[in-house]
């Protein structure tokens, strides 16, 4: 029976006399499941008479505070589980101890592992939260064969991950841009490993050790404002989020279709407590993977008369092996009855060997003609002889090996004494991606100019333009193809670390029947990022594509033979290095392009009111950050030989001009929050929302960078970075309802709308006579990032859950999970800027870079204990990813369609054996114009479907 387990029975006690008005005590206790095995994190436990009520920690520990002395019946609920009640008797002075075993005769397949584990542990976060929250438990990751968080997280509503060779990477939510998101780890912001944007790529933190996500979508004044779109706080494991110790070993083969190998995967998790009071844990994931990419690239398109096509056409051949290692290791201090303190650290690693085989052809100056579906071009007119045509075709190969890392360490703790609570932290984040001695590429080059080359392009399937060539029986002899140049990323190392001090204090005002919580608090972050590139380019005269040849690429599609071995060009590079003959200028240029360096300081003060009966929830306050910024550019001028030096005189030789550039900026901004949760009868939510919040721009775009290349005619072309960017603001309101049934289920729908300030967009300026001058810099043409209009996003989520148990067996083990998101994201942008600075075009509307209209995910599973089934489907429609100079050209996305399933068998207790299937449905990526009325290509990528299988082992 329950009343003889250890923590069965509440017990009084003076443990602990903390400080308590007169004629009150404390009631503390937690809350764990049936099996004693896992602390039941959001728990909602209440004083009956007194309608006051509380969410458990993620240890499961729950206390209440200056309850008056007398006799009370405490409850403890937990979604898809009967609740518990238990008579108490609160002393004049003291604390009364009251522990709670929830869930049943099947605890151990509802709230310790699987599908049914999943949605009662997240739909009860979800149903506790004082904001509006999404979450994935560890039991949600590990039932999908998803490869790393970002895939974890397109299960949840109103999220788009956007792939990258078939592999999520970046989360857009509700249709908003990846850098408008704010990622932790364990509190920790985590800085960008990517040169040019704040976003943070989500594929490099593997799955396997995360404990929970949480996508919050709506803020507090006590949470970081820099997010419009969500704050996404990832959790790994703690001591004590079970109730002992627990140890997980998990491996796995994968197999991909395409790269016919077999890839291992492998990973550990574990918490032990040493003492009472002392706990250690942690995890460990390796994943090794090759895989296969055949792909189309087609750019430079022309509408004439009917007839549409492409100037530049690419056939790439990508062959990819990426490893991931992450880790994390934490420890956890019980130092006394009323103070907590906790040392948490990850790191990941994600290495990425990369070789690319290109076959390309550049058709900018042949002869076009053909027709709807397909377009032929020569390097020749038999008509007239004497007009010069040219087409020119690379074959390439790109060796390149890139490094990210993302290191994350925090110390903290809490301090609770009577009705005051004390947290504090400090923490410090690093992220890097580097590059070194990477030939990226090696291209060997072959000029056509009247040799009777015809080439015709074949655009009946807009997906997959294939191309044929006539008229020149050598065009396949790699001896005919000499080297354009090789060139080295001697270093590419982008470098973002941030330090963080955190000090919060809270007081608590118990009235009858509510509770009035005032609290305050102080953060200090401190951010360097720095970008460094050196580039090289080297010539070799003789040197034939003959001279390296490999092994035919694997590629599906079409013939791209002859092209350079894998490793070759690369191995014959570095063993005649002192052959080959430097290129300065060039080197020169592209090395101080992209360097700078910024110093971001933030300083954040907040003041909130938390008032809360037993179905009423007000959270408001204002928050103020103050932003200093320091940042170091480059103005890079390229002025070719007879160009206009700066001082007027006439250049002699090609000439690369390097300045550096100092801006500085300080901003503040006030941000007011509130947060309403309103529960009429038990089980039924309305929440409602209405927040400021602020993104600051991008350290590319922000930069003092300048870099303008002055061709033969004298005319000045360029990009800008613009100091001058303010951040992106926006108020944003969300109302949500949300049903949860009596067993293990819920229906939610809401709505949200965002109004976005100083949304940053590219626009491109043309003079019309006299030079431009941005920032004492004279240009003809140029692309400048500039704060446009504003934005609005207007967007409704629904979602769906039932554990469908009502049913007679065998029916009562289907598990459904299903939401949708629809999205209105539109903002006015200019279409360009022609004459005076800033005097632009006309504008147009355009749905805002990343949103899909659409967003559905659906999830189909059975659980019956051993078997557990599962098959989950996420669609999202075609979006914009991209603005080009006029709407025909500007780059979409296809929709997206994928389907995955897993199914489990356990053997015993403590041992599982499992097999998976990636992308069955064999999805594409397509990205596409509409120029001339129609999808042409811009990008096409086939991937293949990957298999897993493994075992995995509970202690």
């Amino acid at each position: 029976m329950k009343s003889t387990r250890l923590l069965a029975s509440a017990s009084a006690s003076a443990l602990a006399l903390i400080a308590t008005p007169a004629l009150a005590g404390d009631v503390v206790g937690v809350v764990v499941d049936e099996t004693e095995t896992v602390s039941l994190q959001s728990a909602v436990v209440s004083i009956v008479e007194l309608g006051r009520q509380v969410v458990t920690e993620r240890d499961g520990s729950f206390r209440i505070a200056d309850v008056p002395a007398g006799t009370y019946t405490l409850r403890a609920r937990f979604q898809g589980v009967p609740s518990e009640s238990q008579t108490i008797i609160v002393p004049e002075t003291g604390t009364v101890t009251a522990n709670f075993l929830l869930g049943g005769d099947d605890a151990s397949s509802i709230l310790v592992y699987g599908q049914r584990a999943n949605q009662s542990n997240a739909l009860a976060r979800e149903y506790a939260s004082d904001t509006i929250v999404d979450v994935l438990s560890r039991d949600a990751i590990g039932q999908f064969p998803d490869q790393n968080v970002a895939e974890s997280l397109r299960r949840l509503p109103g999220i788009n991950v956007l792939n990258d060779q078939g592999e999520g990477r970046f989360v857009a939510v509700r249709g908003l841009d990846p850098n408008l998101n704010a990622t932790s780890i364990n509190g920790v912001r985590v800085p960008s490993p990517e040169g040019d944007i704040r976003a943070v790529a989500l594929d490099v933190i593997a799955s396997d050790i995360i404990e929970s996500i949480e996508v919050r979508k709506s803020l507090t004044p006590d949470m970081d404002a820099d997010t419009i779109g969500a704050s996404i706080e990832i959790n790994t494991v703690s001591a004590f989020d079970r109730r002992g110790d627990f140890l997980t070993l998990s491996a796995e083969g994968s197999y991909n279709e395409y790269s016919e190998e077999l890839n291992p995967k492998a990973s550990a998790n574990f918490a032990y407590r040493l003492t009472d009071s002392i706990g250690i844990s942690g995890g460990l994931s390796y994943y090794n993977r090759f895989f296969e990419t055949d792909n189309i690239e087609a750019d430079d398109w022309e509408s004439n008369d009917g007839l549409v096509y492409a100037e530049e056409v690419q056939y790439r051949d990508y062959d990819v092996e990426r490893e991931r290692i992450s880790g994390s290791l934490g420890l956890d201090f019980l130092i006394s009855d009323t103070t907590e303190w906790y040392v948490r650290g990850l790191y990941s690693r994600f290495d990425d060997q990369e070789f690319r085989r290109r076959l390309t052809f550049d058709f900018g100056d042949a002869l076009v003609g053909g027709t709807s579906n397909a377009a032929t071009y020569a390097d020749f007119d038999p008509s007239d002889p004497g007009e010069e045509y040219g087409i020119t075709v690379e074959r390439d190969v790109k060796d390149r090996f890139e490094r990210q890392e993302i290191y994350s360490l925090s110390l903290g703790g809490e301090t609770v004494s009577g009705p005051w609570t004390v947290e504090y932290m400090g923490s410090y984040a690093r992220s890097s991606e580097r590059e070194d001695n990477s030939v990226d590429p090696t291209t060997f080059e072959r000029d056509f100019e009247g040799d009777g080359l015809v080439a015709t392009i074949d655009y009946s399937n807009p997906r997959v333009p294939l191309y044929s060539v006539t008229g020149v029986a050598d065009f396949f002899d790699p001896s005919t193809y000499e080297l354009n140049d090789v060139e080295l990323t001697q270093l590419s190392d982008a470098v973002d670390e941030e330090y963080t001090l955190q000090f919060d204090v809270a007081r608590e005002f118990v009235s009858d029947g509510s509770v009035f919580t005032l609290q305050t608090g102080l953060k200090g972050r401190w951010r360097d990022k720095t970008f460094n590139g050196d580039i090289a380019f080297y010539e070799l005269d003789g040197y034939l594509l003959s001279d390296v040849l490999g092994e035919g690429p694997t590629y599906r599609i079409t013939d791209l033979s002859p092209l350079p071995g894998l490793t070759e060009p690369t191995d014959f590079f570095f063993a005649n290095f002192d052959q080959f003959e430097f290129q300065p200028i060039d080197s020169q240029f592209d090395s101080a392009a992209e360097d700078y360096a910024v110093e971001e300081d933030v300083y954040a003060a907040y003041l909130l009111g938390r008032w809360e009966t037993d179905n009423f929830l007000v959270i408001g306050g204002v928050r103020y950050e103050h932003t200093q910024t320091d940042i170091v550019g480059n103005f890079v001028q390229l002025i070719e030989e007879d160009g206009t030096l700066p001082n007027g005189m006439i250049a002699a030789d090609d000439t690369v001009i390097v300045n550096q550039n100092l801006t500085s900026s300080n901003y503040g901004y006030f941000l007011p929050s509130l947060n309403i949760r309103y529960e009429p009868v038990e089980d039924l939510v309305f929440r409602a929302a209405a927040y400021r919040s602020l993104v600051r721009p991008g350290f590319s775009q922000l930069a003092p960078r300048f870099v303008t290349e002055q061709n033969d005619d004298d005319e000045v072309e360029g990009e800008f970075g613009n100091p001058d960017l303010e951040p992106y603001e926006a108020w944003n309101l969300d109302f949500g309802v949300d049903y949860y049934f009596g067993g293990n289920g819920a229906v939610s729908a809401g709505i949200f709308y965002k109004d976005v300030s100083n949304y940053i967009v590219n626009v491109e300026y043309e003079s019309d006579g006299d030079r431009l001058v941005f920032n004492g810099i004279p240009f003809d043409e140029a692309v400048i990032p500039l704060n446009g209009d504003s934005a609005e996003i207007f967007g409704v989520e629904l979602g769906f859950a039932m554990q469908w148990d009502m049913l007679p067996a065998p029916f009562d083990g289907i598990i459904t999970q299903a939401n949708y998101t629809w999205t209105d994201a539109s903002g006015d942008v200019p279409d360009s800027g022609v004459g005076e600075l800033g005097a632009v075009g006309p504008t147009r509307t355009i749905a805002l870079p990343a949103t899909s209209e659409h967003t559905l995910n659906g999830v189909i599973g059975y659980e019956r204990c051993p078997i557990s089934l599962r098959l989950a489907g996420t669609y999202r429609d075609d979006y914009l990813d991209e603005l080009n100079g006029s709407p025909e050209e500007d780059r979409f996305v296809d929709s997206h369609f994928q389907l995955d399933a897993s199914a489990r068998y356990r053997i015993t207790e403590n041992f599982q054996i499992f097999v998976e299937a990636v992308n069955l449905t064999d999805a594409e990526y397509f990205a596409y114009n509409t120029v001339g009325g129609r999808q042409n290509n811009y990008q096409y990528e086939i991937y293949g479907r990957t298999f897993k299988g493994g075992v995995r082992v509970t202690f």
